[in-house]
């Protein structure tokens, strides 16, 4: 049986990467690949929800419902079960519920947070797992918020734990701007694929970004000692160069599967640009640490005038083109932007199931609702194609039509769930 689109996009990803199993002779996502699904989901606290439970089984599930019933929400919690900031990317103490009478009593702090706790019961390969992660708040003067989570009723030691048993992707409304915003949240973007494939990726990240505040308030606070600077620098050099390194090796992966595209949606090229990624272009990693570590050196005084560093992966770019024109995707008309999102987002999706050997959990916000009847067909027949578990919002039910049964449909209203008629 020939293969179909996605399949023949991963095959080839697959020979890249390394030989086939001797068992198979193609690649197979019907028999390859442990299937992964949210089988219940129980929200506490959590935004406009004060406790919700859902049942649901493998198939994608569809969320309608009017503007400000809660769809959002939902997803935003199921995207907390992976490592980083969820899909709103918001603080913690944002997220808990705050009724009406606690809205109208501040403290000098503000609103004062509530604590809040997202858990489900996931299915893998047939086998069953509890994850929980939510906000307990500490008290004490100068204690922060902290992130719990446990596996199966035990404590985990960090995030990267929950990225170690599933991965999730989702694109939202607020995405819809990705190629025309600075190169800040395209970076966020690659990172977060890095993530779903290496969860282990957030521990450089984290590291870099603390060297990197740590060097910026040497440089605002005018401190001119050396040494403080040649530790920290080495340390942006280290940290930078490794955060550099993944992102780099994931563009390589994902380029060739974003570049062929899906029937209505276009193929996206897509690379790295910046000083140290040239660098590792024409060197070895330890090299381009050497070099960023003199560049460090010798811009401080300039930094000094700005307050910032300038030389870092904080600084790369992603660059994204229209396979087919050319056209560099801020240049494209919105409906092939929103089109090269979609196909960036399942080629993504794609890379994470060949690495990962399961398909990732995917939590669309409003994504067909503007897309045209062939694209919102593709979009549906992609979903399908993934074997993944898909949690689709909107507002029109009929607009889910073509997934027939095979699809669960849920109705939210007022922060109560039913199922669809």
């Amino acid at each position: 049986m020939p293969l179909n689109p996605i399949q023949n996009a991963v095959a080839g990803e697959a020979r890249k990467l390394g030989p086939e199993p001797a068992a198979s002779t193609a690649w197979d996502m019907d028999w390859k690949l442990d299937r992964i699904a949210v089988r219940r989901l129980s929200l506490t606290d959590f935004r406009s929800y004060s406790f919700v439970r859902l049942e649901t089984d493998p198939r994608p599930v569809v969320l309608t419902g009017p503007n400000g019933a809660g769809k959002t929400n939902l997803l935003e919690a199921l995207s907390y079960l992976v490592p980083g900031r969820g899909l709103r990317r918001a603080n913690l103490a944002e997220v808990g519920r705050v009724n009406a009478a606690e809205a109208s009593v501040k403290t000098g702090e503000g609103h004062s947070p509530r604590a809040w706790a997202v858990a489900a019961r996931i299915e893998r390969g047939g086998i069953e797992m509890d994850m929980g992660t939510g906000y307990r708040k500490n008290g004490g003067e100068g204690k922060k918020a902290r992130r719990m989570i446990k596996l199966d009723g035990k404590p985990a030691k960090n995030q990267a734990e929950l990225g170690r048993q599933i991965s999730a992707l989702w694109l939202t409304p607020q995405m819809d701007r990705l190629f025309q915003e600075g190169p800040s949240a395209r970076r966020r973007f690659i990172d977060q694929l890095i993530i779903g494939i290496n969860p282990d990726h957030a521990a450089p990240l984290n590291a870099y970004e603390q060297s990197l505040r740590n060097r910026n308030r040497l440089l605002r606070d005018g401190v001119s000692n050396q040494a403080w600077f040649d530790s920290v620098e080495q340390s942006l050099s280290t940290h930078g160069i490794a955060v550099a390194v993944q992102r780099r090796d994931a563009i390589s992966r994902l380029a060739p599967i974003a570049a062929n595209g899906h029937g209505p949606f276009p193929g996206a090229k897509i690379e790295l640009g910046g000083a140290l990624e040239d660098w590792l272009a024409a060197g070895p990693a330890l090299d381009a640490e050497d070099n960023m570590r003199a560049a460090l050196a010798k811009c401080r005084c300039e930094d000094a005038v700005s307050g910032s560093t300038s030389i870092g992966p904080h600084r790369s770019n992603v660059l994204v083109h229209h396979s087919d024109t050319g056209l560099d995707a801020a240049h494209c008309s919105t409906g092939e932007q929103k089109a090269l999102l979609v196909s960036l987002v399942f080629a993504t999706a794609m890379l994470q199931a060949e690495v990962r050997r399961h398909a990732p959990l995917l939590l669309l916000d409003e994504v067909a609702a503007h897309l045209d009847d062939a694209r919102r067909d593709a979009l549906f027949d992609l979903v399908a194609q993934m074997g993944a578990q898909a949690w689709m919002t909107g507002t029109d039910e009929a607009v889910f039509a073509p997934f027939g049964d095979t699809a669960q449909r849920f109705c939210i209203e007022d922060g109560r769930i039913s199922p669809a008629p």
